[in-house]
């Protein structure tokens, strides 16, 4: 093969660069690999809306991939242009959730192996990834963070408020202290020591206090 031959570009011989069964297996495994990366997904998301729009880009992420790189493979001046093409492409899409980044890495490393011709890494390796992240990303803490707020009317209504706190659950400490005249407004972080929430009831019955607000927290937080 010469220089000139590597660079002869016709689109009628580009017709049978790929066979047919070529292309329908790689389009089926891009469509298993990216049904697999889709449900574990979905196992996984924690945010606070689920979008399956984004599920389905992975979806289709995974195909799409697998085709560029077979056309790329196939014709080594393709592989050039699809090169200064996709350089020009701007993604401006903000990212919500940090895993998501990992999603869309892993939807586009699959269809890249995968069209390589490295099936079996390609169909191990997603298993493996996918094995870990529904092991790690679900794994709970057995004590689960809550904030509460207290609206009290002074000091000694805040003290006793904060002393029961302490007495009936295995972590207290406070976030933020609001103090205006005769409204003291307390945010505090605590970790229950069983499921009985029955403590926000004893504190908004205490004198002094107007209001006791349990609310859980799902964020990241230190343990």
């Amino acid at each position: 093969m010469t220089f000139n031959d590597i660079f002869k570009s016709s689109f009628l011989e580009n017709v049978t660069a790929i066979s047919m069964f070529d292309m329908a297996l790689a389009l089926v495994l891009a469509f298993g690999l990216g049904m697999f990366i889709f449900l574990v997904y979905k196992k996984t998301y924690q945010g606070v809306m689920y979008s399956s729009s984004f599920g389905v880009t992975l979806l289709a992420l995974t195909m799409i991939t697998t085709l560029v790189i077979l056309a790329v493979t196939s014709n080594v001046v393709l592989s050039l242009g699809m090169v200064g093409a996709l350089s020009i492409v701007r993604f401006r899409t903000a990212i919500k959730e940090p895993l998501d980044i990992a999603f869309l890495f892993w939807s586009i490393a699959a269809g890249i192996v995968l069209a390589a011709g490295m099936i079996p890494l390609a169909v191990i390796g997603s298993v493996v990834i996918g094995l870990i992240l529904l092991i790690f990303v679900n794994r709970k803490s057995h004590v689960n963070p809550y904030i509460v707020v207290l609206q009290c009317d002074g000091r000694e209504s805040e003290a006793a408020a904060r002393n029961c706190l302490e007495k009936r659950t295995q972590r207290c400490c406070v976030k933020s202290k609001t103090a205006q005249k005769g409204r003291i407004e307390l945010n505090l972080e605590i970790r229950l020591k069983d499921d009985n929430t029955d403590f926000i009831n004893d504190l908004a019955d205490m004198e002094g206090v107007h209001s006791a607000v349990l609310v859980s927290y799902n964020g990241d937080y230190m343990g």
